[in-house]
């Protein structure tokens, strides 16, 4: 599940070098209200941290996380915390929590990307407030050591060879689930939602605020509902935006595998926009028609199934699935169309040397790969099946949706993982305060409307749901519209909610 196009879809320590190479151990905090735990709360030491198109006043921090929480006295490790400060204290209200998507996603730089319009639209209501999970960016991180060709994007992502064969992605899963055990250590073994909600709490904690508001987007819907079902006194408002289906039997492996009815629900939106006169101006226009863009997309990807074609990036060609990948990737956001309409206007001339999307050019860094994999499989038991049966269901979701040609059910390294959960994923439930409002595109690529129903039923009248009628995902100051924006923005400022589920129209 990801959030934001190419982020979302984004130490080696051993357990010898692990307690030395970790932050320095500070006492447990006690588990109680703020104003009984001043005394024992490490105090964070603020710095300015602003980034080009960021608020000037943005600040960052370290905190001090236990490495494992059921040995708190024990080594540590360290969580990337930023905020922005409200700047009309008369009106604040509390602190807004901003959970960024993933797993893989960098809270401090999406606070950084919207902490301006954050501020814009709640009037200083809160302080706003936002970390690196672990594994993430400043926090602490792990890596496997895996070859480069494992972590591009389309190997991460399991995209099978052009006849459907699963064989390197077997060999590929395996691979990395070995190295994985081999290199990560104790620390990579520490990525989990929960250890992410826990170290959200202690951070609370720190913060001295006894509840805390929220907006998580896409995977950080997740942790956000995970947060408010283990502690439950401690959220105000919260906001999810984008939500998959939290069934605690397959968590990341059903998110994954809803990919597939995300991208035909969203696909008619490029076809409409792609074929439009007004793109003729720009030489964007893919096909006259929007029912010929489909098939169109379709011959082209099996084309460089058969004969990828050299790009701008020497050694790293366009491929079939290549090419699957990125319009994967534009369906997050209609601001993606124009760039992949681009790309699918320089195949035309077979003299032309395609550019690679900068998310497709190069293997992500080994501690990104490495933390992408770990949540996910460190949160729930995958399914040790044989290679036959994944192929099967390989060969169906093929036949079923043909632009994500069976990757989303397609066999990960979770399947051959070495170590096994500490925890049962947590159960969301109708239990708890009825504090929260999702926000949700009808045609979502990565998490289906369909889906995101599944969590409004899980959350049943703790919650109150608002659907948009227009593609994209992430919707509230991205890609929603109006109508979102204003609940969203009234719920945080007021608290009020609509009555029952609406619709926004687009």
């Amino acid at each position: 599940m990801t959030t934001y196009r190419s982020k979302a879809l984004l130490i080696a320590l051993c357990a010898a070098t692990a307690a030395a190479g970790l932050t320095a151990t500070v006492p447990a905090l006690a588990d109680g209200p703020a104003d009984t735990i001043g005394a024992q709360r490490p105090a964070l030491s603020w710095h300015p941290c602003a980034k080009p198109g960021g608020p000037a006043t943005q600040e960052c921090a370290e905190l001090p996380v236990p490495l494992d929480y059921d040995a708190p006295d024990g080594p540590q490790v360290s969580v990337a915390v930023s905020r922005i400060r409200s700047d009309r204290p008369e009106a604040r209200r509390g602190t807004l929590v901003v959970l960024p998507g993933g797993p893989g996603g960098s809270g401090v730089q999406r606070l950084t990307q919207k902490g301006a319009a954050l501020q814009k639209q709640l009037a200083g209501a809160y302080d706003l407030v936002s970390f690196d999970p672990r594994g993430v960016g400043g926090s602490t991180t792990a890596h496997c050591d895996l070859a480069p060709g494992d972590r591009y994007l389309t190997s991460l992502r399991a995209w099978p060879a052009p006849d459907g064969d699963i064989s390197e992605n077997v060999a590929r899963s395996q691979r990395i689930a070995e190295a994985c055990a081999k290199n990560g250590g104790p620390v990579l073994r520490s990525f989990t939602t929960a250890n992410q909600v826990r170290d959200m709490d202690r951070l609370r904690e720190t913060l001295g605020e006894r509840k805390l508001s929220a907006w998580g987007v896409s995977y950080g819907t997740y942790v956000g509902a995970v947060y408010a079902q283990k502690f439950p006194e401690r959220t105000d408002r919260w906001v999810l935006d984008s939500s998959g289906d939290p069934d605690p039997q397959r968590v990341a492996r059903g998110w994954l595998a809803n990919m597939s009815q995300g991208a035909d629900d969203r696909l008619p939106d490029f076809a409409a926009w792609a074929a439009h006169p007004d793109r003729e101006k720009d030489g964007l226009r893919f096909a006259q028609r929007p029912e010929d863009v489909a098939p169109r997309l379709q011959a082209l990807a099996a084309s460089l199934d058969r004969t990828p074609r050299p790009s701008t990036t020497p050694g790293v060609p366009l491929t079939g699935n290549g090419l699957r990948q990125a319009l994967q990737n534009t369906l997050y956001s209609d601001a993606g169309f124009p760039a992949f309409a681009k790309l699918l206007a320089s195949l035309q001339d077979p003299a032309n040397t395609p550019a690679l999307p900068p998310e497709l050019a190069q293997p992500l860094r080994d501690e990104d790969a490495a933390q992408m994999v770990a949540v996910i499989c460190n949160d729930v038991t995958w399914p040790r099946e044989t290679t036959a049966s994944f192929q099967r269901a390989v060969d169906e979701d093929r036949a079923r949706h043909p632009f994500t040609a069976g990757m989303p059910v397609n066999v990960q390294p979770c399947s051959y993982w070495k170590s096994t959960p500490d925890e049962q994923p947590t159960k969301i439930t109708a239990n708890g305060p009825s504090n929260v409002l999702m926000v949700q595109s009808r045609r979502d690529p990565s998490t289906p409307h369909s889906k995101g129903l599944k969590m409004r039923e899980a959350l049943g009248d703790r919650a109150v749901l608002v659907t948009v009628e227009q593609g994209g995902h992430g919707l509230y100051l991205g890609n929603g519209n109006a109508c979102g924006d204003r609940t969203v923005t009234q719920f945080l400022t007021t608290g009020k909610r609509p009555a029952r589920d609406v619709t926004c129209a687009n």
